[in-house]
């Protein structure tokens, strides 16, 4: 029912930028919480359909912010002083920002997380499409269309159901 192979979804991201780009524009005109609302019923309904441990793109092929306050905690379930973990894992930027500091994750066995209780915020968070203010960050999203099947699916489902789709067809 929904795409999930990743070269068809890579694809599909350069050859729709361009789409991507006016369907972006074309939310300007629509009210915030009526698309946050759009936005999490299909995102329900896709995420149900989709087992991200067939895909693990996302820990492949992402930077994972980490707080500071996560740092504790990993240690805990690694068992490791919060000292050791950080030389292992952790990189900090100039700025003071941490995350993992390889990609693909090193929690990442199989597609599946080995600290899937104790993964960090960020990860529990994304797509982040659950998360109100849908039309602010779509810009970012976008950035993720062509790597990750939920993505992908919940913006090709919200283009038929505001039909986007249409109107991009009538302006060809």
């Amino acid at each position: 029912m929904y795409q999930t192979d990743l070269h068809i979804i890579a694809a599909a991201s350069v050859e729709k930028e361009e789409e991507n780009d006016h369907f972006l524009r074309s939310l300007r005109h629509h009210n915030e919480q009526e698309l946050d609302s759009i936005a999490h019923a299909i995102n329900n309904t896709v995420s149900a359909a989709i087992d991200c441990t067939t895909c693990g793109n996302c820990c492949k092929s992402l930077v994972i912010n980490v707080t500071k306050e996560e740092i504790e905690p990993l240690a805990a379930n690694l068992g490791m002083s919060k000292e050791a973990t950080t030389e292992k894992y952790i990189e900090e930027s100039l700025q003071g920002n941490c995350f993992i500091n390889t990609i693909p994750c090193h929690f990442l066995a199989n597609n599946m997380c080995t600290i899937y209780e104790a993964r960090f915020t960020e990860c529990r968070d994304f797509p982040h499409l659950h998360k109100d203010g849908f039309k602010a960050r779509l810009s970012g999203t976008l950035m993720h269309y062509g790597r990750c099947p939920i993505i992908y699916n919940v913006i090709e489902e919200m283009k038929i159901h505001l039909g986007f789709l249409s109107q991009e067809h009538r302006l060809s």
